[in-house]
C-alpha cells in the first residue's frame, strides 16, 4: 500500500501543491474524454488565429534590402560596425595563416605547458599537427579568428560591464533579467536576427556569438570582485588608495582567477556557436561538418568532427589552466604520466629524464633573459630596479620561461622572413587521407550494431522503440489527443503549483502564443521530442551519478568522460548518431541525452557527496542499511542539487533538438534551419520559429529553477 503522506514528503511537497497537481493530471487525463464528444474542433489550434507574424517581418527584411545602402541606421551604424569586425576578422585570419605552422603549433606547446604542464602541452601540439594531417589546417585557422575576434569583442564589453554591475547593485538587478534571458535563450535562434541587419557570412556569426556568449564574462567579473574580502578593501583604503587604486591594485588582481574562469566559459560557449555559424556562411571547421552532413559523407564529417573537438578541448584546457592560482600551475611541472605510476622504476627513469631536459631549457631561457637584460639595461630599469646577485634584474628571473618563449619565436620568425622561408603552409606530403578508411570502419559499424546478428539488440531495435512505444504515443497525445485548452491549463496549473499566479500567468501566455503565431503542431513536435529525451537523461545520469557518489573509483573513470562531452559543440554530437542511427527524430534525440548527461551526473554526485558524515553516521546508528541511507537520507538532502541538474538537462536538450533539425529532426528546429538557409524565402517563417523555441525555453527553465529554488530553501529550512 502507498504511503502518499511519506511519499509528498519525499518530494518535499506541500499539501496545496499536491492537490493542484492532481486537479491538474485529472484536467489534463479525464476532460479530454468530455470534448471528444462536443462539436467543437478543440485538438488543433485555430487557424484562422494565426497572427501571421511572418509577413511584417518578410516586409522588415524588404525594407532593410532596399534601404541598405542609403539610411543612416545602416550607413552610420551597422555599415561601420559589420566592416570593423569584417576587418578584424580578415586581419588575425591573415597572421595566422601567415605564420609558420611550426611557429603555430610551438606558440600552443609554450602556453599549454605554462597554463598546465606537460601533459596539456603535448595534447596542444598533437591537436594542431593532427588538424594538419588531416588536411583542415586552414579552416583550422579560420574558426581561430573568428573565435578571437568573437572573445576579444566579448571581454572588451563584458569585463567592464562586470565592473559596473559589481560596483553597483542598482546596475546589477537592472542587467540580471537581460543575463537571463540571454542564457536561457538556445545559442540557434541567435543567428535568426542577426542576419537582417549584418547579412551572411562571418560578421553576424561573431555578432551572435557575441551576444551569446557574453553573460559568463559580466557574471563572473562582477562575482570575482564582489568576493573580494571587504577588510581588504577597506585595508587599501585606509593606506589612502583612491576607488579606482583600490579597483586596479586590489580587487582586480584578487578576482583574476574568477574572471579567466570567465574567459574560459566565454571561449566554449562562443566556439560552440562559431561552429553552428556554418549554416550562415562562417566557413572554418564548421563549414566542413555541415557539407558533410548535407552530402551523408560521414567519414568526411567525422574527420571534421574530430578537428573541432581537439580545438575545443585545446582552447578548453589552455584557458582552464591560466584560471588556476600560480602555485597550482607550478606545482604542474613537467610531470607526464599519472602519479599512481611513479611506483614503476621505467616510469621513474621516463620522468627524471622530462624533468632534467626542461630544467635545461628553463636553464637556458635564463641565460637567455640574463643576455638580453644586459643588451638593454637602460630600458630594463624602468621594468624593474631591482637584481639578483647574478645580475640578472628580478623581472627577467621571475618571467624567464616567457622571456625565453617570446626569444624562441622571435628567432624562428626571423629565420622564416630572413632566411628561406618555411612552413608558411602545412606539407601535402604529410596530409594523411582518412576518408575511405573511416568510410569503411563506419559503414562496418553501421551495418554491425544497427541489429546485432540475429537478436533483438541493437541501435535499429532501439531507434524503433523509443519511436513506437514513447516518441510517437506522446506526440499524438499532446497534438492529436489532449484539445489545445487542457494542455494550456494544465500548464498553467503546474506552474501555478510550482511558483505562484506569476508564473502561471506567464506560462499560459506564452503557450498561447505558440499557438498564435501558427506554430502548435511543431511546438508540439518539438516538445515531445524534449520530454522524451529528458526522461531518458534523467533514466541514465541520476543512476551513474548515484554509483558516482559511491565509489570513487567509478567517478575517477567517469571524470574524462565527462569533461570530453562538457567540452565538445554539440553540434559535433550528430555526426556519431548519424553513424548508429541514420536521420530523423531520434539521432537528434540521442544527441540531446549525450550532451545533457554531464550536468545531471555531476550534480547528482555533488548533491549526495555534500551531505554531512554526522547525517550518514546518525543513520547508520539507526540502524538503516544502505539502501535506506541513500534513498531515505542522501537522495532527499540531495535533491536540491539534483533539481538544479535537471533545469541544467531540460535547457541543454532544448538547445540540442533544435539543432537536430539538421538530420531530420523537424518540429521547430527545421524551421530555424530553413530560415537559416533560405533567408530571402523562409526568414520570416525561421524568425517565428526561434520566438517559439525562446518561449518554450523561458517556460521550461523558469518552472525548472523555480522549482530547484523551492528545493532548496526547503532543504535549508530542514
Amino acid at each position: 500500500m502507498v504511503n502518499w503522506q511519506s511519499f509528498s514528503g519525499y518530494l518535499q511537497l506541500r499539501r496545496r501543491d499536491v492537490v493542484i497537481l492532481g486537479l491538474a493530471l485529472v484536467v489534463i487525463l479525464i476532460l479530454p474524454l468530455l470534448f471528444t464528444r462536443l462539436p467543437l474542433e478543440l485538438n488543433q489550434f485555430p487557424a484562422s488565429w494565426d497572427i501571421h507574424l511572418r509577413e511584417p517581418i518578410l516586409d522588415f527584411q524588404k525594407w532593410t534590402i532596399r534601404n541598405r545602402l542609403t539610411h543612416p541606421l545602416f550607413t552610420l551604424f551597422f555599415d561601420p560596425v559589420s566592416d570593423g569586425i569584417d576587418l578584424f576578422i580578415r586581419a588575425l585570419e591573415d597572421v595566422l595563416l601567415w605564420l609558420p605552422w611550426p611557429v603555430v603549433i610551438l606558440t600552443t606547446f609554450l602556453l599549454g605547458q605554462r597554463a598546465g604542464g606537460l601533459r596539456v602541452a603535448l595534447f596542444s601540439g598533437f591537436g594542431l599537427l593532427f588538424m594538419g594531417m588531416i588536411g583542415l589546417w586552414d579552416e583550422g585557422m579560420q574558426t581561430l579568428a573568428l573565435m578571437g575576434v568573437s572573445v576579444m569583442i566579448c571581454l572588451l564589453i563584458g569585463i567592464p560591464l562586470g565592473i559596473i554591475a559589481a560596483r553597483s547593485d542598482k546596475f546589477e538587478a537592472a542587467l540580471r533579467p537581460l543575463l537571463d534571458a540571454m542564457q536561457t535563450m538556445p545559442a540557434f535562434v541567435y543567428l535568426i536576427p542577426v542576419l537582417l541587419f549584418f547579412g551572411i557570412a562571418r560578421v553576424p556569426s561573431v555578432v551572435a556569438t557575441v551576444i551569446y556568449a557574453l553573460p559568463p564574462a559580466i557574471r563572473l567579473t562582477n562575482l570575482g570582485i564582489r568576493r573580494v574580502a571587504p577588510n581588504t578593501v577597506e585595508a587599501a583604503r585606509a593606506f589612502g588608495s583612491t576607488v579606482w587604486q583600490t579597483l586596479i591594485k586590489v580587487q582586480l588582481p584578487l578576482a583574476m582567477p574568477t574572471i579567466i574562469a570567465g574567459v574560459n566559459q566565454t571561449i566554449m560557449m562562443a566556439f560552440g556557436i562559431v561552429v553552428i555559424a556554418a549554416l550562415i556562411g562562417a566557413g572554418g571547421l564548421g563549414r566542413e561538418v555541415l557539407v558533410a552532413l548535407q552530402k551523408q559523407a560521414v567519414g568526411q564529417g567525422f574527420i571534421a568532427g574530430m578537428a573541432i573537438v581537439f580545438m575545443a578541448i585545446i582552447l578548453d584546457r589552455i584557458s582552464h589552466g591560466f584560471s588556476q592560482p600560480e602555485s597550482q600551475r607550478q606545482r604542474n611541472g613537467f610531470h607526464l604520466l599519472p602519479n599512481q605510476l611513479d611506483r614503476f622504476a621505467l616510469v621513474r627513469g621516463l620522468e627524471r629524464g622530462l624533468a632534467r631536459l626542461f630544467d635545461g631549457c628553463y636553464r637556458l631561457s635564463v641565460g637567455l633573459a640574463a643576455g638580453l637584460a644586459r643588451l638593454a639595461q637602460p630600458l630594463v630599469r624602468l621594468v624593474s630596479d631591482q637584481e639578483t646577485a647574478e645580475g640578472t634584474p628580478a623581472f627577467f628571473r621571475r618571467h624567464a620561461f616567457l622571456v625565453g618563449s617570446i626569444l624562441l619565436l622571435t628567432l624562428l620568425l626571423l629565420i622564416h622572413g630572413l632566411g628561406q622561408p618555411f612552413g608558411e603552409e602545412f606539407p601535402k606530403g604529410w596530409v594523411v587521407a582518412l576518408n575511405q578508411p573511416l568510410d569503411v570502419a563506419l559503414d562496418w559499424m553501421r551495418d554491425n550494431l544497427y541489429r546485432i546478428g540475429d537478436t533483438s539488440f541493437g541501435t535499429g531495435p532501439l531507434s524503433d522503440f523509443l519511436l513506437i512505444y514513447t516518441l510517437n504515443p506522446i506526440r499524438s497525445f499532446l497534438h492529436d489527443w489532449l484539445p489545445w485548452p487542457l494542455l494550456i491549463l494544465g500548464i498553467g496549473l503546474l506552474a501555478h503549483a510550482v511558483g505562484g499566479w506569476r508564473l502561471a500567468l506567464f506560462s499560459t501566455a506564452a503557450f498561447f502564443c505558440l499557438g498564435l503565431l501558427g506554430l502548435w503542431e511543431d511546438s508540439m513536435n518539438t516538445l515531445s521530442q524534449v520530454i522524451v529525451a529528458v526522461l531518458l537523461t534523467i533514466l541514465i545520469a541520476i543512476p551513474l551519478g548515484i554509483m558516482a557518489a559511491r565509489s570513487d573509483t567509478f567517478e575517477a573513470f567517469l571524470r574524462p568522460i565527462l569533461d570530453t562531452l562538457q567540452t565538445i559543440p554539440f553540434f559535433v554530437y550528430l555526426i556519431p548518431v548519424i553513424i548508429l542511427f541514420n536521420v530523423g527524430r531520434i539521432p537528434g534525440i540521442m544527441a540531446s541525452v549525450l550532451y545533457a548527461l554531464p550536468p545531471g551526473i555531476r550534480l547528482t554526485n555533488l548533491g549526495i557527496r555534500q551531505v554531512s558524515a554526522e547525517t550518514l553516521e546518525a543513520a547508520h546508528a539507526f540502524g538503516s542499511t544502505a539502501r535506506q541511507t541513500l534513498f531515505k537520507v542522501q537522495l532527499p538532502l540531495a535533491l536540491p542539487a539534483i533539481a538544479v541538474g535537471v533545469n541544467q538537462m531540460i535547457m541543454m536538450v532544448l538547445a540540442m533538438v533544435v539543432v537536430a533539425g539538421l538530420v531530420g529532426g523537424g518540429g521547430l528546429g527545421l524551421l530555424a534551419v530553413k530560415g537559416l538557409a533560405n533567408p530571402q524565402r523562409d526568414l520570416g517563417v525561421g524568425l517565428e520559429a526561434g520566438l517559439a523555441i525562446v518561449l518554450m525555453a523561458m517556460v521550461l527553465d523558469r518552472l525548472t529553477q523555480t522549482w530547484a529554488k523551492n528545493r532548496q530553501i526547503q532543504g535549508y529550512h530542514s
